[in-house]
């Protein structure tokens, strides 16, 4: 896979556009979460569309797309941050121009639903993109995500370095290394047999999240993984926390996905607070190399993803 083009770092007062491209939120939680862009050095710029309502999502597909258009065509506009997910990103994608696209590197940060709109971005246009917080997770301050690894993606032009989060945990032992690519599970399978589908590469490091799957529903999902070839592409599988996916039996996430991928060959790591977690979510490169170690302290080890 050629590498990846990667974006401008952002720099402070740079102005950057609060688009939803998926579903609509709560004026609170958008409001806090500007005030914490600001905090962060940004200025925040949205228009009246952004607070558009069409029942679950936010506005028409074609108004979602000409925004985010729109802000990716803008000289002036260095980055993008998705309010929220839910559902709808996967609809304006036929909408989307990718030369249009691939002309303009630019750092969009989201996750959840965001998951079509990054796995388009990385492996259908060539640009490294950003599974991390929204708006609604910037609203939360301190408690909804990890300043530190979102300032160190979307604004250093160095390697992020080693990502060794409490609480992770060592289902396969071992170490391996590979463009990292993925993100929210149903979102990842929702695409196959489209014209967007998940096509990784060769050699590439899998990661995994979901939120409320009921754990027959996750094997069922990576099941699917497997018969799709994509775990076999895969060197690492590193997963998110799955919160909420347990069933009455006592079933849950994590023991699912240890059953089935005893037999796969690389390091498995679950319960990486990135996307739906318990605590503050952290921030991932997609598009960007990473190491993943499973030996003594589990964790990643990433390299640049910005450009001074």
């Amino acid at each position: 896979m050629p590498a990846l083009r990667r974006p401008r770092a952002l720099r402070h007062g740079d102005r950057v556009a609060v688009l939803a491209p998926a579903s609509p939120f709560e004026r609170e939680a958008f409001a806090r979460g500007v005030e914490e862009l600001r905090a962060l050095g940004f200025e925040p710029v949205f228009d009246a569309g952004v607070f558009a309502r069409n029942g679950y999502l936010a506005g028409p597909a074609g108004q979602r797309a000409a925004a985010l258009r729109a802000a990716w065509r803008a000289p002036d506009i260095a980055g993008i941050f998705a309010v929220r997910g839910g559902y709808g990103s996967a609809q304006i994608l036929p909408l989307l121009d990718v030369e249009e696209m691939r002309r303009s590197a630019k750092p969009l940060v989201g996750c959840s639903d965001l998951t079509a709109l990054l796995s388009f971005l990385a492996i259908g246009c060539g640009l490294v993109c950003f599974h991390g917080p929204m708006l609604v997770n910037l609203a939360e301050r301190e408690e909804g995500y990890d300043r530190r690894s979102l300032l160190g993606c979307v604004t250093e032009p160095a390697p992020l370095g080693e990502l060794c989060p409490t609480g992770v945990e060592i289902l396969n032992r071992g170490e391996a290394r590979g463009v990292l690519l993925g993100g929210t599970l149903t979102q990842l399978l929702a695409s196959l047999s489209t014209p967007f589908a998940f096509t990784p590469p060769d050699g590439y490091v899998l990661f995994l999240d979901d939120v409320g799957e009921r754990p027959y529903r996750i094997d069922r999902m990576l099941t699917q993984v497997r018969q799709a070839g994509l775990l076999a592409a895969a060197t690492a599988v590193v997963c998110a926390e799955f919160p909420a996916c347990r069933d009455d039996a006592g079933r849950d996430a994590r023991s699912v996905i240890a059953a089935l991928l005893a037999d796969f060959p690389g390091p498995v790591l679950f319960g990486f607070p990135s996307g739906h977690t318990a605590g503050p979510t952290l921030t991932l490169p997609l598009g960007v190399t990473v190491t993943v170690t499973a030996r003594r302290r589990p964790g990643l080890i990433v390299e640049e993803a910005a450009v001074a």
